[in-house]
């Protein structure tokens, strides 16, 4: 049984939900303070949407919470060998061409509910829900800065995500990024594709 599917509902985050519910906490004191009134500045600017899970028979508790925005991956700005592999599976008179995405923007699981596969049905949720057909825009890829940690970047690893830059080294000429050392995130995109509808189709007829 998947929990956030059949207990609880999504419903974009408003100061009233925020006021209602106990305190939200990920135990990331930057994504904390975004889902406790940042979103609300993103929000009113047009910068991005946010949205929260609240269980049905108790919507007095935010289980996870995501923001997301439009994006674009512009393939010329990526080394060759990165832009075959993200275009791999476009049609070649689609190729060299700017991608539609969706940027998840931030992204957090409330920390009364780790270690029960949340994050995980959480994007699965927000992958479904940009393949649905009735999604108003054309998006092929999602894409992320993920925090340069062990964490989250395993985690969106574990959930089918890539890197868009083979090296760091290649990222930090991307971002022009002179500055010696790791960089504090690491942009990855994953392709709508393996999960859409007509995809799945395409593969039961071979």
């Amino acid at each position: 049984m998947a929990f956030l599917n059949d207990k609880c509902v999504r419903v974009p985050l408003t100061q009233n939900i925020v006021a209602a519910c106990a305190p939200f906490s990920c135990g990331n004191k930057d994504l904390d303070e975004f889902f406790a009134a940042d979103y609300l500045d993103y929000a009113k600017q047009l910068m991005g949407k946010t949205y929260a899970f609240l269980e049905i028979d108790n919507p007095c508790e935010i289980i996870c919470a995501f923001t997301v925005s439009n994006a674009s991956i512009f393939t010329n700005h990526l080394p060759n060998a990165r832009r075959k592999r993200i275009g791999k599976n476009v049609p070649q008179q689609k190729r060299d061409m700017i991608y539609p995405a969706v940027l998840i923007g931030r992204l957090g699981v409330n920390s009364k509910f780790l270690r029960k596969s949340i994050g995980t049905q959480l994007m699965k949720s927000i992958k479904s829900w940009f393949v649905d057909e009735d999604n108003k825009t054309g998006c092929r890829y999602l894409v992320v800065d993920a925090y340069n940690e062990e964490i989250p970047i395993s985690y969106y690893k574990d959930n089918g995500f890539d890197f868009m830059f083979s090296t760091e080294e290649q990222e930090k000429q991307y971002r022009q990024i002179t500055a010696p050392g790791q960089l504090h995130t690491r942009l990855m995109f994953f392709d709508l594709m393996q999960i859409a509808p007509a995809a799945s189709a395409a593969g039961k007829g071979n």
